[in-house]
């Protein structure tokens, strides 16, 4: 008996076949067990790795086409191989939560508990209704039972068909979009796998908008056009109300739901409740008050029905209760949170189905839309579990197959707190206007609470449809990490050309208002051309090259000197006395005319090279040698000959003096762009970009320069102290002459600059690399190419590092290893390992060879690495702080310094990376170091 009391228990918490019932209920039929413990494993995801096994139990026709089946790849990848044997689906039921031995829905039209006192003939009776029921579907009613097309099928057998269901009341938020996109890569990729079986499989909007008093058809049209903009394309939809499963918005259902809940009536499964309000209130505050979970206690249940006809006859409101029966459970097994269980006598009671205004409740249309849509798989937010119950109870009471469910936690603000409004950006709307690709957007979406089992972070659409897995989302909720979409985000944009991005870009312009209605055409696609092409390289969001354009065009050189920061770079900078000088040259030169500037007829010179194509490297300036980039170099390499300077002593206060800034791109491409917003008919909106013109910028560079105090207008040293040096040096050779000729010369030729020559980066000191050693090395559960690793760099606790070590090396070599760590680096996990820092590496120009850094042994664990002609003490040596390292891309800026020489040693800008032991090494020359 405990065999048929075990094996009934799992058979109720899946019912989807009448005729499953019949088969366990019927005495002495060894044979009818084991058809039931076959059919209901396949319901239950349960399938042997032999196949003829399984399907020696089948008519033959059934076995071969379950074999024919079994061969196809992408079917395969849905099953699980479990065993369907007797003592599996025991164990099963036996663990079930507050399992009740013998505990099944009897689908009578009485639903009550079998009595194991009944004599032979009520179970035959009762035998006899449920195959009645089985046959003919709810109430009997062929049409009805037509509207539930997976019946008698397996799920995990058909095409996916997915749906995502929003409520219009409100806008489309980042977890609403994120379960659309789970629900569509499915549907995507079930269309791939099962294209050309004819079968319905597809992505399905619907909208439940039985909130009529929130529901509005602005907020369904917000929702619609956030899909439309993520890509996120429905098959069928509210737009589409003649498809074949039609209408989609639940509004529009109404009469399906009054049918299927009066069936429900007639088969004895729900009933007519008059109830009051204040009978209800009555109720639930006894309950409450005798320490009982609240819950309607049956009044209407079982009551006279000529009690119920005379009420019904005399108008009498009332609501449809759904009976739910004795003792009754609920059991799924959720892709993401494994088994999950229900006592739904106990937990819900009889619940509503109808309100007594005649519309349904939310759970009454889910569970009828779902099976009459044919939908296969649920994937929705874990907000959602509890109602799961519910729809099950429904389901199971109109035959109709339960879909499977996936469950996702919950996306978390950085707080640990529930996404919400006071975390900034959440509606996909607003990310649009804040400049995200589309693209960007799913991707980083599908990474929030998904990963492949490797270390890739960036996907295609096309990448995401073939790797998304049900089976791969992670149980534990995802924080929303701003930093971490801006950097998908970029990555994005760094595999689209300029042009692609054209009209992204000029949407963000016409957000801003920067640009005139009815401009040039022309002109406005050169000036969307060059706002693109000179924020490109830094660009996060589409968003930042009209807010660059706007910094290029404003200039923020403060009115006098004691305006600047104290402390800052730019007013250490006025100090050094080499601006005074120059920017009173560039006034003279420009008041003479004699200053290039931007030619009219050729604007774009300094964005395009010599094929046309964008330049949008900041390092590469376009322009032959008749154009203005060339006349600019001309003239600077003339200003640094005439005032004895070069490097960052030249080139910082020409920028700070004609940009009032001290960082940015290439000056002739910024002076380029302001020339487009000074020309005649200019496409921009002068009063909405703060466009400072040239003229207007030295008027305000000369009241700043007569505001330097007189102790700050000469170099005190620098490149004049090289310049005497240099000549002293002349004048031993014999060439005292022409030594002032030849300083000047060496100074400007850019074949034996310093490295460091024109690099306005950050400085080295913004990284915090220190020395570290690696404790502990394991392999990364679900990430194919990383290591983990513990490792100590000189803190309270050792750090935990993912790398992606893995393909190059083994644990051994790692193990007990010192290396050099960045370490004010933001954490974020690396497929779901939480990584705090990065293990710098050298390797080839290909990155085919990947080898640490080599470390001497007498170094301390924890100390800072130096690099020669830099100060690493005092506060302006600190490192940035995290946040800071992170928004700046520090480290991607200072990368393209960090190369390994001819000797293998790994260098910043020629200098070598120290240690107090000495200097660090690689077994590869003229590398990189990242």
């Amino acid at each position: 008996m405990k065999l048929n009391m075990a094996s009934m228990a799992l058979l109720y918490a899946s019912l989807s076949s009448s005729s499953l019932v019949c088969a366990f209920t019927r005495p002495n039929s060894h044979h009818n067990h084991r058809v039931a413990i076959s059919t209901l494993s396949k319901q239950l995801h349960f399938f042997t790795s032999d196949t003829t096994t399984e399907s020696s139990s089948l008519p033959t026709s059934a076995a071969a086409s379950r074999s024919s089946s079994s061969t196809t790849t992408q079917q395969l990848r849905r099953k699980k191989a479990l065993k369907n044997n007797v003592s599996t689906l025991i164990t099963r039921a036996s663990n079930l939560g507050n399992y009740n031995d013998g505990a099944l829905f009897m689908s009578t039209t009485e639903a009550t508990t079998t009595n194991n006192n009944n004599n032979s003939a009520t179970e035959t009776q009762q035998q006899q209704e449920q195959q009645v029921v089985g046959e003919q579907g709810v109430g009997g009613d062929d049409e009805l039972n037509k509207l539930f097309p997976n019946k008698g099928k397996s799920i995990l057998d058909l095409p996916p068909r997915m749906r995502f269901a929003p409520s219009p009341t409100g806008s489309l938020h980042v977890g609403g979009a994120r379960t659309a996109l789970y629900n569509w890569l499915v549907a995507k990729k079930g269309q791939l796998d099962f294209e050309g079986s004819g079968g319905d499989g597809g992505f399905v909007l619907r909208v439940e908008d039985t909130d009529l008093a929130r529901s509005t058809k602005e907020s369904e049209n917000s929702v619609l056009a956030d899909l439309s903009w993520l890509g996120l394309i429905w098959d069928e939809g509210p737009d589409m109300p003649l498809a074949k499963y039609g209408p989609y918005r639940q509004s529009e259902r109404s009469d399906l739901y009054t049918k299927i809940a009066k069936s429900l009536i007639e088969q004895g499964k729900a009933y007519p409740c008059f109830c009051t309000p204040e009978e209800l209130d009555e109720m639930k505050a006894k309950m409450e008050a005798e320490g009982i979970p609240p819950r309607y206690d049956g009044t209407w249940r079982d009551a006279d029905p000529d009690v119920v006809a005379a009420k019904i006859a005399a108008g009498d409101p009332y609501t449809v209760r759904f009976k739910v029966p004795p003792g009754a459970r609920v059991v799924i097994e959720d892709a993401v949170r494994g088994t999950v269980s229900w006592d739904a006598e106990a937990t819900v009671g009889d619940f509503i189905l109808l309100r007594s205004s005649g519309v349904p409740v939310y759970n009454f249309c889910v569970a009828v839309d779902d099976a009459s849509m044919g939908i296969t798989t649920v994937i929705r937010a874990e907000e959602h579990l509890t109602n799961t119950l519910r729809q099950g109870l429904i389901l199971d009471a109109l035959g109709a197959p339960r879909p499977r469910y996936a469950h996702c936690s919950l996306i978390l603000g950085e707080d640990k707190q529930k996404l919400s409004k006071r975390h900034g950006a959440t509606s996909c709307n607003q990310f649009r206007l804040d400049g995200f690709l589309p693209d960007a957007m799913i991707n980083y979406l599908a990474l929030l609470g998904w990963n492949d089992g490797t270390d890739n972070e960036i996907f295609t659409r096309d990448e995401l449809i073939e790797a998304f897995d049900i089976d791969r989302i992670v149980k534990s909720p995802s924080v929303f990490d701003m930093d971490k979409l801006k950097w998908v985000n970029s990555q994005h944009l760094k595999r689209m050309e300029v042009e692609e991005i054209l009209h992204l870009v000029e949407e963000q312009l016409g957000y801003m208002d920067m640009m005139k209605e009815g401009a040039d055409d022309a002109k406005r696609r050169d000036f969307v051309f060059a706002s693109t092409a000179l924020a490109k390289q830094m660009m996060e969001t589409l968003q930042d090259a009209a807010t660059n354009a706007k910094t290029v065009l404003g200039y923020n050189l403060p009115a006098t000197f004691a305006d600047l920061e104290d402390g800052s770079e730019a007013k250490e900078m006025v100090k050094q006395g080499n601006f005074y000088g120059i920017a009173m040259k560039i006034i003279e030169m420009y008041e003479s005319g004699s200053f290039p500037m931007p030619d009219s007829g050729n604007l774009l010179a300094a964005f395009m090279d010599g094929s046309n194509k964008a330049i949008v490297e900041d390092n590469q300036v376009g322009g032959d040698e008749n154009s203005y980039p060339q006349a600019y170099k001309t003239t600077m390499k003339a200003l640094a000959k005439e005032k004895g300077v070069k490097g960052k002593n030249l080139f910082h206060p020409v920028r700070l003096a004609l940009t009032g800034e001290m960082s940015g791109q290439d000056v002739t491409k910024q002076m380029s762009l302001l020339a487009m917003a000074e020309e005649d008919g200019t496409v921009v909106n002068a009063e909405a970009a703060g466009v400072v013109p040239v003229e207007a910028r030295m008027e305000k560079l000369k009241s700043f320069c007569d505001s330097i105090p007189e102790e700050f207008r000469a170099s005190k040293q620098g490149a004049n102290d090289d310049k005497a040096k240099q000549s002293k040096e002349s004048k031993k050779d014999g060439k005292a002459a022409a030594s002032d000729e030849v300083a000047a010369a060496t100074a400007a030729a850019p074949a034996v600059a310093d490295p460091l020559d024109g690099y306005e980066g950050p400085p080295i000191t913004a990284l915090d690399i220190r020395v570290g050693r690696i404790n502990k090395v394991w392999t990364h559960p679900e990430a194919d190419k990383l290591f983990c690793e513990e490792i100590d760099v000189g803190e309270d606790e050792p750090r935990q590092i993912a790398s992606g070590l893995r393909p190059y090396m083994n644990e051994e070599d790692l193990e007990g290893r010192m290396v050099l760590v960045l370490c004010n680096l933001k954490e974020r996990k690396l497929a779901g390992f939480p990584s705090h820092g990065m293990v710098l590496c050298a390797s080839n120009e290909d990155h085919s060879v990947v080898k640490l850094v080599s470390v001497p042994v007498e170094a301390k664990i924890g100390e800072r690495v130096t690099v020669p002609g830099f100060n690493f003490e005092g506060e302006d040596a600190e490192p940035y702080a995290e946040n800071k390292a992170g928004k700046k891309k520090v480290f991607e800026k200072i990368a393209p310094l960090l190369q390994t020489n001819e000797y293998g040693v790994p260098t910043f800008g020629g200098r070598p990376l120290l240690t107090s032991a000495g200097v660090c090494t690689s077994p590869i020359n003229k590398g990189s170091v990242s």
